[in-house]
């Protein structure tokens, strides 16, 4: 496993992961304060791809600086507010998940089938009273 990459996807995915964000929260400020914006932004995006946050921004900073310049603000200041957070929470999040599957997983592979019951065998007096007979 090549760390060192496994590291750069994830930053990646995580740029543009808070790129989306800050194109949802500046598409809702646009909704109250100026609805034309908004809409343009929405039929924007709805043409470009924002999977990939850097090429999404550098195709809204050639028809919209303006707007590419604020998501890029909001974005940053999203990114200084999470992700001092981001490490512990990801960490202790996939400790407490691995935990929850694993104890599911074993409550799953350990409960018996309540629809094939044990076969019992006869009480011990009715064997008794067969030997008097």
């Amino acid at each position: 496993m090549d760390l060192k990459q496994v590291t750069k996807d994830t930053a990646k995915i995580l740029s543009s992961y808070l790129t989306y964000q800050a194109l949802r929260t500046v598409l809702a400020q646009l909704g109250e304060t100026d609805p034309p914006q908004a809409l343009w932004l929405h039929s924007f995006s709805s043409r470009n791809s924002i999977q990939d946050g850097e090429a999404y921004l550098l195709e809204l900073l050639k028809e919209r600086q303006d707007l590419a310049l604020r998501i890029m603000t909001v974005r940053q200041h999203i990114a200084e507010e999470v992700l001092d957070f981001l490490p512990e929470m990801v960490r202790t999040g996939i400790q407490k998940a691995n935990i929850e599957h694993r104890r599911q997983h074993l409550e799953r592979i350990t409960q018996l089938s309540v629809s094939d019951p044990a076969p019992t065998s006869e009480p011990a007096a009715d064997s008794e009273s067969n030997l008097d007979d």
